[in-house]
């Protein structure tokens, strides 16, 4: 899986460590690799070897490292104008709105475009607050909805909310994929629901039908808001879109980012008509949003995956991995206990945690960049345009290395 190229007058990677060492927060565990340089479903290191990425940059490349198109628009924009207010319009902003609104269910008809998924989930409490007036928030057991202030509130994980919970309301949080606690925690009092259509970094994790819905009624019934966080299943990485296209299911806020800007900086968070009458100018802001540049980016990358057909391509070659994943988990049950996910989000289930946290080095050593989260679930999400070819000898390599223990 790996090969070696020319390094240039790069410093070695020890030299790069020991810089870092004395100026960066550490609060980031970093695997022992600087890389250089990306191109499609590969990147580099400074030594010139290669490696497999099957992590799209944390779902964030949905159409690769550096995709020519995105690499053209971003020049292009950035030898236009990279920056100005969000008191001016601009055509990128209004080109991604009417991309976007082209793309979601009508009632989807507001956008507003910030730097990042925490962000996106920040912007929707805001709006869920100011259109009920309520304060409570009702989330799921495993979820990550980002790791600022706000975000902090609803995250399912409660080893990242622990060192400031003195800075945090109480949080509502129950289990996921469980109706009848979810139904019984919505109430008069709640702002919103707020949950993933398939849990990411809570261990893959897929709804069974129906649940969604119990949602989206039980909200309505009592006057809260539904939020879908899509920061990373959105952007058709699920085979679809938008993952609640699974279940026909639109909610009333919906928050985006990762492979939004297939590389580039940029989240946006969506809402329909009625929310959007609730706030007035001045109720949200920021100095980057709807920055041009990134707006670019994302039209960019919107006309790949609609030119390349990239969300029926997850569709199918998904179901092909998961297959994959499943029958070894059949062939194998001592080292996997199941396959679970949607499109190119899938998850293996690993037998054995101190093995898993062990996964992502060893593959690492073996050319390939993969991600254990939950403890135990091998998480594969590569770009949506990976070669086929190339996806499976990357999964071959991984199951190998699964077998070996």
């Amino acid at each position: 899986m790996r090969t070696t190229g020319t390094a240039d007058k790069t410093p070695d990677f020890a030299a790069i460590r020991a810089r870092e060492a004395r100026l960066f927060l550490p609060v980031v565990k970093r695997l022992p690799v600087a890389l250089l340089r990306g191109e499609g479903s590969r990147v580099f290191d400074v030594a010139g070897r290669s490696y497999l990425d099957l992590t799209a940059g944390w779902g964030v490349t949905a159409i690769g490292h550096c995709h020519p198109k995105l690499v053209a628009a971003i020049a292009g924009q950035a030898a236009q104008l990279m920056q100005t207010t969000n008191v001016f319009y601009t055509l990128p902003q209004l080109e991604l709105c009417e991309a976007l609104d082209a793309a979601t269910p009508p009632a989807l008809s507001r956008s507003f475009f910030v730097n990042s998924g925490s962000e996106a989930v920040e912007g929707a409490l805001k709006l869920a607050h100011r259109a009920t007036g309520r304060r409570k928030f009702v989330s799921t057991e495993g979820a990550f909805h980002g790791r600022t202030l706000g975000a902090l509130q609803v995250i399912g994980q409660p080893e990242k909310r622990a060192p400031y919970r003195e800075l945090l309301p109480e949080p509502v949080i129950v289990p996921f994929d469980d109706t009848p606690t979810a139904v019984a925690a919505i109430d008069e009092d709640t702002a919103a629901v707020i949950v993933e259509p398939v849990q990411g970094e809570g261990g893959v994790n897929v709804p069974r039908a129906g649940y969604l819905a119990a949602l989206r009624k039980r909200a309505h019934a009592v006057g809260a808001l539904l939020i879908f966080d899509e920061v990373q299943t959105g952007i058709g990485r699920t085979g679809r879109m938008f993952a609640f296209e699974h279940e026909d299911v639109t909610p009333d806020v919906l928050t985006l980012g990762k492979g939004l800007g297939g590389g580039f900086p940029i989240a946006a968070f969506l809402c329909s008509e009625a929310v959007a009458k609730t706030v007035a100018p001045g109720d949200h802001g920021g100095t980057y949003v709807g920055n041009p540049l990134a707006c670019a980016a994302a039209c960019a990358t919107l006309e790949v995956l609609r030119e390349e057909d990239l969300v029926a391509r997850a569709a199918t070659l998904g179901e092909r991995l998961a297959s994959r994943l499943r029958r070894f988990a059949a062939e194998h049950p001592e080292h996997a206990t199941g396959q679970r996910g949607r499109g190119l989000l899938q998850g293996l289930l690993l037998a054995d945690a101190t093995r898993a946290a062990a996964l992502p080095e060893r593959a690492l050593e073996a050319g390939v960049l993969v991600n254990v989260t939950a403890g135990t679930v091998l998480r594969l999400f590569p770009a949506l345009n990976i070669p086929e070819a190339e996806l499976f000898e990357g999964v071959e390599t991984l199951l190998e290395l699964v077998r070996e223990g």
